[in-house]
């Protein structure tokens, strides 16, 4: 295998995380991706990878070699594409399963026009080290702590606060933000702070935040909104996540008077200088297909 086949394994290792998944994605067998490494750390003197039965992960070494690798790839992707026109290769993205519901609809025309880009979407609350883990840029709601990251703004997301009948019929419905005595909330706990997040409320043009007891607590979308669909709280989350529940019944809005400020979505990806050509064009597509469906009145639900 030549040098540059070799820097492209190793990277895909890297960001599979996976001597047998790499070896797939390039075509090749296990033992020759295990021989082509092994010579690679050889010629260069220093172990780049820690293998074990079930993970592989790169050394201190290895990671630096692994940032310089991805720069070279990028200008030779960057080289490519000037002359042919094209993208290629796999993109990784993160999101949370609200934001994947905005995207994924209008996913088929980013495709058809990069036929040869593969994406890979991960759903998680918590921080991503995108260099680290190797993800090519997220896309987050909420306000985002300072970093050297490049953060594009997408738009906003407006936010509601929900109950099931069930529940509102047990606790009553409250009219205004000071008759919560007696609530219950789902907890959705922070994955930054390790806390419940505190429902928010506009209160006189003032943000009013109040942390109401938790018999259940999560750090889920998904299962903070099954469980309010149960009756076990009050929730807050985008409209867009309630929209079928609040078409079928089983969520009843409430407050509708004292909502919190809309959420701001960016989409965020590292500063340097090698961005690769599939992340720049993909980014560049969220702003120009995605951020017209957000706004100050939140998804423009179909």
């Amino acid at each position: 295998m030549d040098r540059l086949a070799a820097l492209e394994l190793f990277v895909r290792i890297v960001d599979r995380g996976s001597f047998t998944a790499a070896a797939a994605d390039c075509s090749i067998s296990r033992p020759a991706a295990t021989a082509t490494i092994n010579a690679l750390e050889k010629r260069l003197g220093t172990r780049l990878l820690q293998r074990s039965t079930r993970h592989v992960q790169p050394t201190v070494e290895g990671e630096a070699y692994y940032r310089r690798c991805i720069g070279i790839l990028a200008d030779l992707e960057d080289a490519d594409r000037g002359a042919s026109g094209a993208v290629a290769g796999l993109l990784r993205v993160d999101m949370v399963g609200t934001l994947a519901r905005i995207v994924l609809p209008a996913l088929p025309t980013f495709l058809a026009l990069h036929p040869a880009v593969t994406v890979h979407i991960g759903e998680g609350e918590r921080f991503v080290d995108l260099v680290r883990e190797g993800v090519d840029c997220v896309v987050r709601a909420g306000t985002l702590p300072d970093s050297d990251m490049i953060v594009r703004h997408l738009g906003v997301l407006e936010e509601i606060i929900c109950a099931s009948p069930a529940y509102l019929s047990e606790h009553g419905v409250p009219a205004t933000p000071d008759q919560l005595d007696g609530h219950f909330m789902v907890g959705f706990v922070s994955s930054r702070t390790g806390q419940p997040l505190p429902l928010e409320f506009m209160v006189d043009g003032v943000k009013v935040e109040r942390t109401l007891p938790a018999r259940v607590m999560v750090n889920g979308a998904d299962t903070s909104a099954a469980a309010a669909r149960l009756g076990m709280g009050l929730v807050q989350a985008p409209r867009l996540r309630f929209k079928d529940d609040l078409n079928t019944g089983a969520l009843v809005e409430i407050l509708q008077d004292f909502q919190p400020s809309p959420t701001p979505i960016s989409v965020i990806y590292p500063n340097h200088r090698q961005l690769s050509p599939r992340v720049r064009v993909f980014v560049d597509w969220l702003v120009e297909t995605i951020a017209p469906l957000l706004g100050r009145s939140g998804y423009k639900v179909p």
